[in-house]
């Protein structure tokens, strides 16, 4: 009986969508090793190549990861010279963060690997489904949302 349970579970949409996440993440990770980037460095310089300067903090939220993480990322980035924190005029304590002269070239010779996961896995399906799944996920999504207690963030 619970095998049952636990196959249903995992034959879901919701199984189904961590598994897509998890395959795309893979998927991710080996289309950006060629270039020494895991997904979070490359979310931070697309980020920062389509906004411009953007404060460290602001990332944390946006990029929805503890901001230990978010150090060490970004600690990485400048280690690689693409990234560099300079202070917040307004803020001496708060850091921004702007891609290097090597940021921007690199930008412009990475791949996108969001457009070529969605080209990949989504072949051949109509848009109108995809359109479908999309309203049903984050229907899902802002329900769970709202179920979160206030010190988790809503976005």
């Amino acid at each position: 009986m619970a095998s049952d349970k636990r196959r249903a579970h995992h034959e879901s949409v919701g199984g189904w969508a961590k598994r897509l996440h998890l395959t795309s993440q893979s998927v991710m990770e080996s289309l950006l090793r060629p270039f020494d980037l895991g997904p979070t460095q490359w979310y931070v310089l697309c980020h920062l190549a389509e906004e411009g300067p953007t404060p460290q903090s602001a990332l944390v939220h946006t990029l929805r990861v503890e901001r230990a993480t978010m150090s060490g990322i970004v600690a990485a980035l400048v280690r690689k010279g693409y990234v560099e924190q300079i202070p917040d005029p307004g803020d001496q304590r708060r850091k921004i963060l702007r891609l290097t002269a090597g940021g921007e070239e690199l930008w412009e010779r990475l791949p996108d690997p969001v457009d070529e996961i969605l080209a990949i896995a989504f072949e051949g399906v109509p848009q109108e489904a995809q359109d479908h799944a999309i309203d049903v996920l984050r229907a899902a999504t802002e329900r769970l949302t709202a179920r979160l207690p206030a010190r988790h963030p809503r976005k």
